[in-house]
């Protein structure tokens, strides 16, 4: 037998993942390629070591699917869910999936969620942690990129915190005619105890409070558009770090306790998208691309 074609057989057989130890009889110098005399025709012993890892099939690389599948009825406003089980009350004459139809969502929602600038640190009540000089700077930034993207923006909430207030007021000098608002529901705090745990958080009792009020934010600002509403809709929310890690991880049906293993830069843009089906998508994570480098922060 030729050396390719055995070569290839027991190539073959070790299903391409094997090592190979050759000895030749005879007078053998050099490489598989330079051979010479009889080792070249004949082998006196092959040994063929199957190597540690296994033979690579689809099934073994291919990973399973984990948790629960997605619920559609995750913001509990799926058509099909509010009509199951109530009685129809079209007349006779009109289709009975009418009134179904009409109550279907035909507009997504874009929501765009800015974390605040760098503030003061060492302030020890709300009204003196106020932004920095680099946290004006990029509030600055982060107004010229909003506006730069060219989208209809329909609505500027804001938490009623110091920093994001600061933020919010400096981003609307550069989108003329958004209205702004601010909200309790978005201040910051500590939305749920972290996993893996961090030894330096705050008490369960600070859990329990902050917790409910973060998810009343999450149930008020993140869901899918009313029927009624007929284009697209563009908002932006500008809160705190935390905030917006527990709404990301609410919004994709991802344990919501494994907010704190994200990080947000100063001023950074993230983007959810939620279409009339109830299906979401997170079409950027604390961007701040647009910022220069030595101008980004995470404080």
């Amino acid at each position: 037998m030729s050396y390719r074609k055995t070569l290839k057989l027991l190539c073959g057989f070790a299903g391409g993942s094997a090592v190979l130890v050759l000895a030749a009889a005879g007078d053998s110098r050099g490489y598989f390629g330079e051979l010479r005399g009889e080792a070249a025709s004949r082998w006196s012993r092959f040994t063929v070591l199957q190597a540690a890892q296994p033979a690579w099939t689809p099934a073994s690389h291919t990973p399973a699917p984990t948790g629960h599948a997605w619920d559609f009825n995750w913001d509990k406003r799926d058509p099909s869910a509010l009509t199951n089980g109530k009685k129809t009350t079209a007349p006779a004459s009109e289709d009975p999936s009418s009134e179904q139809d009409n109550s279907k969502p035909k507009a997504t929602r874009n929501i765009l969620l800015i974390r605040h600038s760098q503030y003061n640190l060492s302030g020890t009540i709300d009204k003196e942690r106020i932004l920095t000089p680099l946290g004006r700077e990029q509030a600055e930034f982060t107004g010229k990129r909003l506006a730069e993207l060219g989208l209809k923006y329909d609505v500027m909430i804001h938490s009623s915190m110091a920093r994001a207030t600061e933020t919010a007021n400096i981003i609307s000098k550069h989108l003329s005619g958004v209205d702004l608002l601010s909200c309790d529901l978005l201040r910051e705090g500590a939305p749920i105890e972290p996993v893996p745990p961090v030894t330096h958080w705050k008490p369960d009792a600070v859990y329990h409070e902050d917790g409910a009020r973060i998810e009343a934010a999450f149930r008020r600002y993140i869901h899918r558009a009313d029927p009624k509403q007929k284009e697209d809709s563009y908002e932006i929310i500008v809160c705190h770090a935390n905030v917006i890690r527990y709404f990301v991880c609410r919004a994709l049906q991802f344990p919501p306790e494994g907010w704190l293993r994200m990080g947000l830069n100063n001023g950074s843009i993230t983007w959810l998208t939620i279409r009339p089906s109830g299906r979401v998508a997170l079409r950027t994570l604390g961007d701040a691309g647009f910022m220069p480098p030595d101008k980004l922060t995470r404080t």
